[in-house]
């Protein structure tokens, strides 16, 4: 049983905690925040853009601490769940490494590609796991859509094109507050990036066009290219949409032999859904079962996968700290073509 201790009690670590209790392997045994009223359970005051709002919660079967340092000290954690605003990943995942504990991180990696690699080299230096939490790859329509690319059971992947479109937020500080969160080009975009990764490879170079608003690219369309000039793959990410469509995302994927689409939207009047369809090249559409679409229910699918690597000693792909890293300077290259203008090359 692989013994998990969550620092930071807020949307992500509510969530982390909640997916947590579907765990066969693993199992929440401690806990960390600053704020008292959150280690006494009350979690009413937390919300997100998905999932269930905060409640009050009964914590007795695990530690609750105030101080990091505790934490880490806890001779009873394996796995440290870092679940704090983007700016601190690099500092607390470098502490917990030496502190000998395997680390699984919220996405994004770091800020900066400097302090990824940072995280790389502690890891290496400790023997320990540095694991980066990109969700995404855990939601059956992307499961399914990455499965049927690696396996070329529609042929070769010819195009790709995914969209992730959030309005303003205004449920979190962290959140909201690019300096800390890197703004929607890292904190929101890094899924698709990291998922492009997956599915297609790191690309040599992007092109983007975007809003800027201040410091922050908010909104942004990117190609990305590829040695492979046959190989078309883009994307449409950003913080604009008017509230009443808090949240949309979803992909298309060209194949040889398939044509695979998916999409959701959250409006305020009705979720808008369209559930995974296979185009086939006769005209007929098949809608497979891909089971619960909850998407706490992906989130248990990710720490299930990160407590089996703890377990076995063996690094799982769709949580790597390196593509996490790559996913991280993908993002800041296509901030600055959108800022400078022209491609940019991926270091």
């Amino acid at each position: 049983m692989v013994r998990i201790g969550i620092v930071g009690i807020g949307f992500m670590g509510m969530i982390h905690y909640l997916a947590a209790r579907g765990l066969a392997g693993g199992r929440v045994v401690a806990m960390c925040s600053r704020d008292e009223k959150k280690r006494a359970g009350d979690w009413t005051g937390i919300q997100g853009n998905f999932g269930p709002k905060g409640a009050q919660m009964d914590l007795s079967g695990q530690a609750m601490y105030a101080d990091v340092a505790e934490l880490l000290a806890d001779p009873n954690v394996d796995l440290v769940d870092l679940c704090v605003p983007n700016d601190e990943h690099a500092e607390l995942a470098i502490r917990a490494l030496e502190a000998g504990k395997h680390v699984l991180v919220e996405k994004p990696i770091a800020l900066k590609v400097a302090e990824a690699d940072r995280m790389l080299a502690a890891a290496k230096a400790s023997g320990k796991m540095l694991m980066v939490a990109h969700v995404l790859p855990f939601f059956p329509e992307f499961a399914f859509a990455l499965e049927a690319v690696k396996s070329g059971r529609y042929g070769r992947l010819q195009a790709a094109h995914l969209t992730r479109v959030i309005s303003k937020p205004d449920w979190s500080g962290g959140i909201s507050d690019a300096d800390r969160s890197g703004g929607p080009a890292i904190d929101l975009h890094i899924h698709d990036t990291h998922y492009i990764g997956l599915l297609c490879g790191v690309p040599k170079s992007v092109h983007a066009r975007g809003v800027v608003d201040g410091a922050a690219v908010v909104h942004l369309t990117t190609q990305y290219l590829y040695e492979d000039s046959n190989l078309a793959v883009s994307a449409i990410s950003g913080a604009i949409s008017q509230k009443g469509r808090g949240f949309a995302h979803g992909f298309e994927v060209y194949l040889e032999r398939a044509t695979l689409s998916f999409s959701f939207a959250a409006t305020a009047d009705s979720p808008q859904l369209n559930s995974l369809a296979i185009i086939l090249p006769d005209g007929s559409v098949q809608r497979p079962d891909l089971g619960s679409g909850d998407p706490v229910d992906a989130f248990t699918r990710e720490l299930t996968v990160a407590v089996e690597a703890v377990a076995s000693g063996s690094e799982a792909d769709r949580l790597s700290g390196t593509l996490a890293r790559q996913a991280l300077a993908i993002c800041l290259a296509e901030i600055q073509s959108v800022k400078r203008g022209g491609a940019v090359e991926i270091g």
